[in-house]
Parts: structure tokens; sequence; C-alpha cells
């Protein structure tokens, strides 16, 4: 009896343990369906591209994007398959033990039914009551057969029970092992994948370094947008600066009183925005982040270092933008060759929306979470791509909007 409780305790650590595993393969499925889906959301995005237009900059950061997202998706299939391979060892290592363990009990309990059956004479079990000294040996007796009985028909129950949930981790095994070779057949399929994608982009490298000199020449127009955007930012900032001294000095009764802190309303403004760090909503219902924060190398073009004040998010056509936190519309630019800016003020934060189509607020306007913006801008003239250009700075400081969105 002892025994077969301790095995029962034994698979019952062991249930313990499959799930415990379970919940680790479970979080990298989830972040395998992630990824997945990102990479269809991206090849939906190239369909939108002019297909003609296969050496485009915007179509070989996409496609840098996706190569980049299936070496995860490999790599989270290795992770799993190492997760099913140590629990297959694992839990036949187990499984073995505890068949020998329940094999002995078995055959303990074959021999005590051999000897029952020789000594199951009801004259027998009649004269071991009757030879007994008094009455009270007589109802001992009594009652160590009752008792021999029914501990054999409880150890028949508990037998059949072990049988039954060694029979469930047998399956659930078996089920394991069937899961790892959909995982092998699933990591061939990618790894061609991921060759044939490598390959088709080192050609689309070797024809847009042909093509130096245009990319050259867009880069360094984009850099005077991204400038001019810059000065745009930085005079809003030093306005609305001179606005509060402004109104400070019209409200004081002497300039002993001057004082140029933010209010009570504008701190505890930004002090909601600063406890969201890393759970601020994305400015877009859905996109990719095709260009990253900070200098960094181009992706073709060798020993050219990019600037970027903020991030791009590649979407889909049509898209509209939203805010990332409540506020208020502080500027509403227009930017020649870099279309429309909004600029929202968060107390001491800023948030920045640019390459906009059109804008559906107004310098003033309170505005929400995620309330609509306006839209992005879709240049038909270079493969369809649609970008939105997204800073957050407190004051002049330039921040990464990756650390402040949610993941």
């Amino acid at each position: 009896m002892d025994q077969i409780r301790i095995m029962l305790v034994g698979l019952i650590l062991l249930a313990i343990g499959f799930s415990a595993e379970g919940q680790s393969i479970n979080d990298l499925r989830k972040e395998k369906e992630k990824t997945s889906k990102e990479i269809d959301y991206i090849n939906q995005l190239l369909k939108e591209t002019n297909q003609n237009a296969k050496t485009s900059m915007s179509r070989v950061s996409m496609l840098e994007k996706e190569i980049k997202l299936q070496e995860k998706l490999i790599n989270n299939i290795n992770s799993e398959l190492s997760y099913l391979d140590s629990t297959i060892v694992r839990s036949s290592r187990n499984l073995d033990s505890l068949n020998a363990d329940l094999n002995h009990i078995k055959g303990r309990y074959a021999e005590m039914v051999r000897f029952a059956k020789r000594n199951q004479n009801t004259n027998n079990q009649l004269l071991f009551l009757l030879s007994a000294e008094d009455f009270n040996q007589a109802y001992k007796r009594f009652t160590y057969l009752k008792q021999y009985a029914d501990y054999r028909r409880n150890q028949v129950e508990e037998i059949k029970e072990l049988q039954a949930k060694l029979g469930q981790l047998v399956d659930d095994l078996n089920r394991r092992k069937g899961e790892k070779q959909q995982l092998l057949s699933s990591r061939i399929n990618q790894s061609d994948r991921y060759e044939r994608q490598k390959a088709g982009q080192k050609q689309n490298y070797l024809l847009l370094q042909r093509k130096e000199k245009d990319l050259k020449k867009k880069l360094e127009n984009q850099q005077k947008i991204a400038s001019k955007l810059e000065q745009e930012i930085e005079k809003s900032i030093a306005e609305e600066a001179k606005k509060a001294i402004a109104n400070t000095l019209k409200n004081s009764k002497s300039t002993k009183q001057l004082s140029t802190k933010p209010s009570a309303e504008q701190k505890s403004l930004s002090d909601d925005f600063s406890m969201n760090k890393g759970k601020l909503p994305w400015p877009l219902q859905r996109g990719i982040i095709t260009d990253h924060f900070g200098e960094h190398p181009d992706l073709v073009l060798k020993h050219v270092i990019k600037r970027n004040s903020g991030i791009d998010i590649t979407t889909e056509s049509g898209a509209r933008v939203r805010a990332v936190f409540k506020g208020v519309v502080s500027k509403v630019l227009a930017i020649p060759g870099g279309n429309m800016t909004i600029i929202l003020r968060h107390g001491s934060y800023l948030t920045v929306y640019s390459n906009l189509a059109s804008v559906s607020v107004q310098v003033g306007q309170n505005v929400d979470t995620k309330q609509d913006l306006g839209t992005v801008f879709t240049d038909r003239e270079e493969d369809n791509k649609t970008v939105l250009k997204f800073q957050i700075r407190h004051e002049y400081d330039k921040l990464d909007p990756e650390k402040w969105i949610s993941s």
C-alpha cells in the first residue's frame, strides 16, 4: 500500500512537471504564432507595393525585417524542439521506472492471491476463528479476515488507477513525439524559405548598389526634410516656453513673482506619461518598425550612417494614425517634401507624428489616448510605401520610442 501511494505521488509530481513544461512550451508557441503573424503582415504589405519595383529601398527594408523574423521563428522552433526532447527523454525514463515498480507490485499481489487460494477453504477460516482462546481473540481474528479481504479489494482498485494514470502519461508522451515530428517538418520548410530569402535579398542589394548615386541623393533629401522638421519642433518648443513666461508675467503682480515652473496640471500629465513607459499603445492599429532610433549604418550604402530622431513604422495604405496618450495639439505643420506633421504635448513630453496625408485635429484641441489624428501618406511614386515617422521627446531630449510603446 505504501509503495503504491509513493508511486501515485510520483505520478502527480510527474504530471505537475508536464504542466510546468507545458506552460513554457505554450509561451514559445504564442511567441511563434506572433512572429508568424508579423511575417504574414509583411507579405501583405509587400503585395500592396508596386510589383515592378522589386529593388526599392522600401521593399528591401521590409524584406530585411522579414528575414530577421524568419531567423527568430527558426530559433523559436529549435527552442520548442529542445523542450520537447528533454521532456520526452525524462518522461520516458520516469515511465520505465514506474512500469518496473508496477510490475513488481503486481508480482507481489499475484503471490498473495496464490496464497489466498491455497487457504481459501471456508473450513480453514472457520477453524481459525473457533481455535481462538476467548471471544475477544475470536473477534480480532474475524476483524483481521475482513480487513485482509478489504485490503485485497483496495489494492486491486489502486493498481487499476495506477495503470490508468500510466496510460494517460503514455498517450501524452506519444502526442509530444508527434508534435516533435511536425516541428521538424516545419523547421525544414522555414529553413528552406529563409535560405531563398537570403539569396534573393543579396541580389536586391547588388542591384540597389548599382543605383548608389540616386540612393545617396534620396537619402540626402530625406535628411534635409528631417532637419527642417527638427528645426520646426525646436521652434515650437521655444515659442511655447516664451508664451508660458509671457502668461506668468501677465498674471504676476511683479516680476519678482516670475516662475517658469510647470503648472500642477502639466506636472500631473508629465508624471502620468512617464509612468506609462513601455505601455503606451502604438500610434497605428497595425504596422512594422522598418527603421530604428538613433544612428546606424544604411542597409545598402556602404560607409553611410543614417540618423533617425524616432522610428519609421510601415503600414498599409489608408492607415489612420492615433494619439499614444492624452494631451493637447501643440502644432500642425506642413513640411515641404515631408507632408503634414502633428505635435502633441503631454506636460513636458511631446509626441510627433510625421508624413501624414491629412489631419483631423487642430491646434489647441485636447485629445484622448488612441484618438484619431489623421491619415498616413502613401507614396504612389515609390512602390506605394506608407510610412509613419514617429518621435517621442522630453522637451528637447529625443527618446527611443521603442522603449515607450508596448511590445
